[in-house]
Order: structure tokens, then C-alpha cells, then sequence
């Protein structure tokens, strides 16, 4: 073997494997450091395009998620609320009976309960202008606007029915999602004496007309109980006199003022009682949409989970073979610095000859 003094060929080699050992070490640290195996985009482009896409999903699921738990507390709100207004007709039907089947009650009784009847119809109209977040809980236009809602059970129609959707999946718009009833209140406390529906064939329209201006439904019967007897009424259904044996006048038991309200002794329990119907179709109406919106919630829910654990079967370092290669390339590093060391020592030979 030749021997040089100006050319270490060993000390270069050494040197090299050195580089190469330290920066496997380096990128090992790296990857454990981070707990990505994808610390940098040059060691699989494919992955990292791959996991940007998948993440994004993951975020858009997030978002999904979030859209649906807010219409789940939308309906919870709203089911507490309709809860309230059951109790508030129930005690109607109760002031009802009160008033009108105790002999005893004198005139002064009678009229107490009926204070307070008057004072419950003004409360159900408070509630029905309650919101959520500034949104409306109820209905009283149709999702254009255009028009008043008019409540018809399980017939109800479409085109007089106010829906909010809500997007259940990762695509927005364009993919999967649940119709939401915003509850049409004051619509389904709107009755007429023969317990039609405002939305049944021979209930309300929008077609009547006050003065010449266009009136809604709701809005008109509303007009009627501040007419009394008849006195300006305005349409067909407004043009009668509330009281409990005409069966073709139309009242509504939510009121925005005193003058508007009606007596105890102008409607039937009857009334009373096919209005508390209404509200309990409301609630079963909302606890099918809380049905729907937690089925869907517990599918996102696993799909994000599941996007997870793929985009972690890209990313994720394997800390066991990671720890691997860096005891390895810690000994490779040390050894390389090692033989450097020795190959450093060999032209020291070269010097003895030469003294």
C-alpha cells in the first residue's frame, strides 16, 4: 500500500461517511423531535400532498361538526320553549274549566281568571318573537319572505312552511343535509271555532284585504279579535263575530296587546284543546329533526375519526424503528469521527521513513 503525506484518502472517506452518518442522525432526531415522519417535503412529496388534503378534510369535518351542534342547541332551545307554551295552554284549558264550571265563582272570580287568560295570550305572543343568537326561533313568513306561514299538521305544505338547512358533511353545500322547521307559533295558535287549520283547505290565505293593503293570515285574524263584533273586519273569516258558538270565526290565542286578546267566554275547550294538539305536533316535529341532526353528528364524528387515523398513518413517526436508526446512526457517527481520528494518524508513518 502506497503512502501519501499531501492526500489522506482515508481521512477523506472517513470524513464523508461521517457527513453521511451525522445527517441520517439529525434526521432521525428530527422526525422524533416532531412526531412527523414528514418533517421535510423531500422525503415523500406524494405523502405530503396526500396528508395537506386529508387534514383540510379533517378541518372541514370540524367545521361540519360544529354547524350541527349548533342546530342540535337550536332545537333544544326551541323544544324548552314549546315545552313552556304546552304548560301555558294547559293552564288556559284549565282557567277555562275554572271559570266556566264552578257555580260558586261569582262575577268577580270569573273575571280575575279571565285577567289572566288575557295576560297568558299576551305572553304566547312574547314568546313567539323569541330568538336564538338573533335568529328567530318561529316561523311567521315563509323561507322567502314573502308571505305568512300557515300551520296545517301533517298535511302541511311546502310552500307555506319555513325550513333552515343544515349541511351534515365535508362538501358544504353540495353534499348531505337536514331540513330544519323553524316552528310556525302563532300560526298553530291560530284556529278557527270548528278546529280548522289555518293551512287547511278552508283556512287562511293571504288574499284578504284591509283597506285595500294586503293583509297575512295570522295578521288578519289578529285585525278580527281588535274589531270585536265585526266592525271593520276584513275578509270572509274576519267579517264574523268571535264568540264560542259561531264555529266560522277565526281566533288566535297569541296576542301583541291587550285589545287584541279574547275572553275566556268567546272560545270552547274545545279550542284550547286542538291548539295544545298543534303544539304537540311542533315538539314531535322538532324531536325528529334533534333525531336526525344527532345521527348525523355521530357520523361525522367517526368519519373525522377515522380521517384521523389515516392522516396519522401517513405523518406519524414510528417511534420504535425511528429509536432504531438513531441508536444506529449515533454508533455510525461515532465510529466514522473514530476512524477519522486513526486515519489521521497513518501519514505520520510516512514521516518515519523520511527521518
Amino acid at each position: 500500500m502506497s503512502l501519501y503525506i499531501s492526500t489522506n484518502t482515508s481521512a477523506a472517506k472517513a470524513n464523508y461517511y461521517l457527513g453521511v452518518n451525522t445527517e441520517r442522525l439529525q434526521k432521525s432526531i428530527r422526525n422524533l423531535a416532531s412526531g412527523t415522519r414528514l418533517s421535510s417535503p423531500v422525503e415523500d412529496p406524494g405523502s405530503l400532498a396526500v396528508s395537506m388534503k386529508l387534514n383540510a378534510s379533517i378541518n372541514r369535518l370540524s367545521g361540519a361538526m360544529s354547524n350541527v351542534q349548533n342546530g342540535i342547541s337550536f332545537l333544544e332551545v326551541q323544544d324548552g320553549i314549546l315545552d313552556t307554551v304546552g304548560k301555558i295552554i294547559d293552564r288556559m284549558s284549565e282557567l277555562k274549566g275554572l271559570a266556566s264550571q264552578d257555580p260558586m265563582k261569582n262575577e268577580l272570580d270569573r273575571n280575575t281568571y279571565n285577567n289572566e287568560f288575557k295576560d297568558l295570550q299576551m305572553q304566547l305572543y312574547d314568546i313567539s318573537q323569541m330568538t336564538f343568537n338573533g335568529v328567530s326561533l318561529f316561523a311567521n313568513y315563509t323561507s322567502n319572505g314573502t308571505s305568512e306561514v300557515l300551520y296545517n299538521g301533517m298535511n302541511q305544505s311546502l310552500q307555506r312552511d319555513h325550513t333552515i338547512s343544515i349541511y351534515t358533511s365535508e362538501n358544504g353545500s353540495s353534499g348531505s343535509k337536514v331540513s330544519l322547521h323553524k316552528s310556525m307559533l302563532q300560526s298553530a295558535l291560530t284556529i278557527s271555532m270548528k278546529l280548522k287549520l289555518a293551512g287547511s283547505v278552508d283556512g287562511l290565505d293571504d288574499t284578504a284585504t284591509s283597506s285595500g293593503n294586503e293583509a297575512g293570515a295570522w295578521t288578519t285574524v289578529v285585525n278580527n279579535q281588535l274589531a270585536g263584533a265585526g266592525n271593520n273586519a276584513v275578509a270572509d273569516y274576519g267579517n264574523m263575530a268571535i264568540s264560542e258558538t259561531n264555529a266560522d270565526a277565526w281566533v288566535t290565542l297569541a296576542s301583541p296587546s291587550l285589545a287584541s286578546t279574547i275572553n275566556l267566554d268567546q272560545i270552547s275547550v274545545g279550542v284550547i284543546t286542538s291548539v295544545l294538539e298543534n303544539i304537540s305536533y311542533l315538539r314531535a316535529q322538532n324531536g325528529g329533526a334533534g333525531s336526525r341532526l344527532n345521527f348525523a353528528y355521530g357520523s361525522l364524528a367517526q368519519q373525522k375519526t377515522n380521517m384521523k387515523a389515516a392522516y396519522g398513518r401517513i405523518v406519524d413517526v414510528d417511534i420504535a424503528a425511528e429509536s432504531t436508526r438513531l441508536a444506529k446512526y449515533n454508533v455510525l457517527a461515532q465510529g466514522a469521527a473514530a476512524m477519522i481520528a486513526q486515519a489521521n494518524q497513518m501519514p505520520e508513518i510516512a514521516l518515519i521513513l523520511l527521518r
